[in-house]
């Protein structure tokens, strides 16, 4: 027998038997704890044992020895290949006969253990640390476990044991609840209830549990609060929402080529784009007060506009208010931070109140309608300009015969009633600028103005159609009421005489008046020829007084000429 093999066991006593059948290592030693058998497990052993690199296990045999009782103990052998973990049972025979040393290898068990509390750890620092927090549901249907950190604004403890269904928004539009599905669910969104009462939107994954015989046993899943991205999401949506509908009234207003149609344009799209029942938009005018400029659909009692315009703050505010049967979302319109104006939108008032978004919508309309307020007056100051003289704020020549007249002819034509047309020219006003300076004959100019507009009614229209020379037009006089007001503006004329430019060529007036009859049909411009005519020949006549030109006027008892002079002033 060579040193390094272990004697051979030629016969079966118990304890050789015990060492060939032992599923570990194992080995004989005798009192001396020389090695005399071993099985194939056991020569590794016993290699080390002989070359000494196992002295726990020698610590071990000695204690057996010496107390001839059993013996045990974990020993760690280091190697190469990592360490090799035994459990050493030492069970002495006689004191003669040595002892036997059976081993057990524990690497794998206690790798597999400490993997397995290692895994644990991870999956509980995970747990801890994730913003998604897992759960398990028992068999009878509440929750088991809970993440340790809590869910939804509630701490673990008061979830588990409660039902999932008693935090799920409409739980019983869920059939399964993915909480008690049986089968896996993956990526399932749902909407639940947090302790503050709010609603959070959490995306679900889960896998049932089941007994080898696939009896349900509960369900474990993970739940991800996607609250913010949904929310952004929608914000993101509603944001592209308003940017059309804004696009839509925007483009509206712009492709109204004519400014007076824009705001009745943009009153119809917004009511549209806002999903009103109508819409009232209004104008700030000179005297700073609100007037209608627009409207569209049903808006209300308009008597109870002040309401709203009453409680209009700072830019950028919105009012909404219950105005009696009406549900009313209104602000100012501004331009460069000054108010110039006001949108309201109106619904009734059982449709509940206006949504967040309608009131950052109508902030933005109001910004467009501001713009587009400022170029309507603009428009209207720069039309204004064009039809009125520069010097007095009358009508010019151009808008008194081109517009306002035929308007006027047009409406008398319907309603068959007179009219009469005034020619009014200074005398001797050259005399004034050229000995007094054109200073003083403007104020010659302004006071003619002023006696003019003293000595007309409010429907009345007057025009300076150029230098010195104006002309009126009344509306429903005859011939003897407008030959009356002809006598007072000549008698009035007097006072003109303080600008003359000296004595021998006082300043006064020369009148041609023209009157009217739309049975005649006549043709304005032969109307105005007339009215000329008659001031010139009142000129030619010696100035200072009017002539009544016209067709020819009869009566039962009196006919006048074609034309008839009047009084002339001294």
């Amino acid at each position: 027998m060579t040193g390094s093999e272990a004697p051979q066991l030629t016969e079966e006593p118990p304890e050789q038997a015990l060492v060939s059948d032992y599923a570990g290592a194992a080995i004989l030693v005798d009192s001396a704890k020389a090695i005399i058998g071993a099985n194939a497990k056991g020569q590794g052993l016993e290699a080390l044992l002989k070359r000494g690199l196992a002295p726990e296990i020698s610590a071990l045999m000695d204690q057996a020895l010496d107390t001839a009782r059993i013996t045990s103990g974990t020993v760690i052998l280091s190697g190469t290949k990592g360490d090799v973990i035994l459990d050493v049972t030492v069970i002495p025979r006689t004191p003669e006969d040595g002892l036997i040393v059976l081993t057990n290898d524990q690497t794998m068990e206690r790798n597999l253990r400490s993997a397995l509390v290692e895994s644990r750890q991870r999956f509980k620092d995970l747990v801890e640390i994730s913003s998604d927090f897992a759960w398990e549901i028992g068999a009878d249907g509440t929750f088991v476990f809970v993440s340790p950190r809590g869910a939804l604004g509630y701490p673990a403890d008061e979830l588990v044991g409660h039902r999932p269904e008693d935090f799920v928004i409409n739980a019983e539009d869920y059939t399964p609840l993915p909480f008690l599905s049986k089968t896996g669910i993956e990526d399932m969104e749902l909407w639940m209830r947090q302790a503050d009462g709010t609603a959070a939107c959490v995306v679900i994954s889960s896998l049932p549990l089941t007994t080898t015989d696939s009896t349900w046993q509960g369900t474990r899943g993970i739940c991800r609060n996607v609250t913010e991205d949904r929310e952004r999401e929608a914000a993101l949506t509603r944001s592209r929402h308003r940017e059309q509908l804004l696009g839509y009234i925007v483009g509206t207003i712009r492709d109204e080529l004519d400014p007076s149609n824009m705001l009745t344009a943009a009153s119809a799209a917004t009511a549209r784009g806002l999903s009103a029942a109508g819409c009232s938009i209004f104008r700030q005018n000179e005297a700073g007060e609100f007037i209608v400029a627009a409207e569209y659909g049903d808006v209300g009692d308009k008597n109870e506009n002040n309401s709203v315009i009453e409680q209009l703050g700072n830019e950028g505010e919105v009012i909404e208010t219950e105005i009696g049967a009406w549900q009313v979302l209104a602000t100012a319109t501004h331009y460069r931070h000054s108010p110039n104006g006001l949108i309201c939108i109106w619904k009734p008032a059982d449709q509940g109140t206006w949504a967040d978004d309608m009131h950052i919508l109508i902030v933005d309309v109001a910004s467009q309608l501001g713009i587009a307020n400022e170029q309507i007056t603009n428009h209207e100051h720069i039309l204004n300009l064009s039809r009125t003289d520069a010097m007095t704020g009358l009508l010019n020549r151009r808008a008194f015969f081109e517009e306002e007249i035929p308007r006027r002819l047009a409406r008398l034509a319907h309603n068959e009633n007179l009219a009469c047309l005034f020619y009014v020219d200074m005398d001797n006003f050259k005399k004034v600028n050229d000995i007094h300076g054109h200073q003083r004959g403007d104020e010659a100019i302004y006071f003619l103005r002023d006696m003019l507009l003293e000595h007309s009614r409010p429907g009345d229209v007057i025009a300076r159609l150029g230098g010195d020379e104006f002309a009126m037009w009344l509306d429903g006089i005859n011939a003897d009421v407008a030959e009356e007001r002809a006598k007072d503006l000549i008698d009035a004329s007097k006072s003109l005489q303080k600008f003359s430019g000296d004595d021998e060529h006082p300043l006064g007036l020369s009148v041609g008046v023209a009157l009217y009859d739309p049975a005649t049909n006549e043709h304005i411009d032969q109307l105005v020829a007339r009215a000329d005519n008659a001031m010139y020949e009142i000129k030619n006549k010696g100035k200072g007084g009017y002539i009544m030109a016209g067709p020819l006027i009869e009566s039962d008892d009196l006919s006048r000429k074609k034309l008839q002079v009047g009084a002339k002033t001294p």
